[in-house]
């Protein structure tokens, strides 16, 4: 198959949203049954375009892709191929080979559930990085295209409803911005039994524990309540509605990137530092969302 072949696949799964792996030879010596250049794509559900000379190296290729899928770090990958694996895959080789795997990400989905003063300021800043908007709100006066020319969709529609119906992408980020506590708990419920690369839900520590405290009521798992990231936004000592909005974008930023765990807190080699801010920032809950 040709390397064309393989970047059209790219470019479709890219606008699919779909992750994937690309691997590439990129160091050849002696004989082997590829040349540089030539390149596979791995996708999570095993599906492959292209190859980089089959056997049983590809096939250790391909489980390092679908795992570089999973932890969204490229790989490079040595092989030897000495005659035990020749014999093995049938191939009359005897070189040295690398491999790079690059996962590779689409522009993640940005679901804004609620239409206020945060998420406008936090839309406006989020297309700016790449994240492709989903605005869902019940009030066609937030929720329109005046106030959001850059959304992707825009749902107006009851926000509960429409969220336990909808599908949305595991790789997708979430954040519940709605106007009130009862709002907050609607969408939390329909969104926390959910996979979600992100899913985050603004307001004070006690609003935040008196929704997970009715939630487990109901019988949410205290284990899907513990991968929100609640409250929302790194601890930066923001206050305004669009410093609140640079909060939640740091800290979706650090998502992406392995920076920041489920719990807000930070990955970084010899820091256990809680980023996320603390109930003494009551503006948080008050901005009018």
């Amino acid at each position: 198959m040709r390397n064309e072949d393989v970047f059209e696949a790219v470019a479709e799964a890219l606008r699919r949203g779909e992750p994937a792996a690309l691997v590439t030879i990129i160091r050849a010596q002696g004989s082997t049954p590829q040349r540089v250049g030539a390149k596979m794509l791995v996708f999570p559900d095993g599906r492959i375009v292209g190859t980089i000379g089959g056997g049983c190296y590809e096939n250790e290729a391909f489980w390092k892709a679908r795992n570089a899928i999973e932890t969204r770090q490229p790989v490079i990958a040595k092989y030897e191929l000495a005659d035990d694996i020749a014999e093995d895959s049938g191939l009359i080789c005897g070189g040295q080979m690398e491999v790079y795997i690059e996962p590779l990400e689409p522009a993640p989905a940005l679901y804004l559930v609620g239409a206020g003063h945060v998420s406008y300021h936090l839309a406006q800043a989020a297309h700016t990085v790449g994240f492709k908007l989903h605005v869902i709100d019940d009030r066609e006066k937030f929720a329109n295209t005046e106030r959001f020319p850059d959304a992707e969709e825009i749902v107006v529609d009851a926000i509960p409803e429409w969220l336990t119906q909808a599908e949305l992408p595991a790789h997708a980020f979430a954040v519940i911005l709605t106007r009130g506590h009862r709002h907050d708990l609607d969408a939390l419920r329909a969104l926390a039994p959910k996979e979600l690369r992100y899913l985050g839900l603004i307001g004070s520590r006690a609003k935040v524990a008196r929704i997970y405290e009715a939630l487990e009521a109901e019988g949410i798992t205290p284990e899907q309540l513990r991968k929100v990231h609640a409250p929302v936004g790194l601890d930066l000592g923001a206050v305004t509605p669009q410093e609140i909005a640079v909060s939640i974008l740091a800290e979706m930023i650090g998502v992406k990137y392995g920076k920041v765990d489920a719990s807000g807190t930070s990955t970084t080699e010899g820091s256990a530092q809680s980023l996320r801010w603390t109930p003494g920032n009551a503006a948080k809950a008050t901005v009018g969302e």
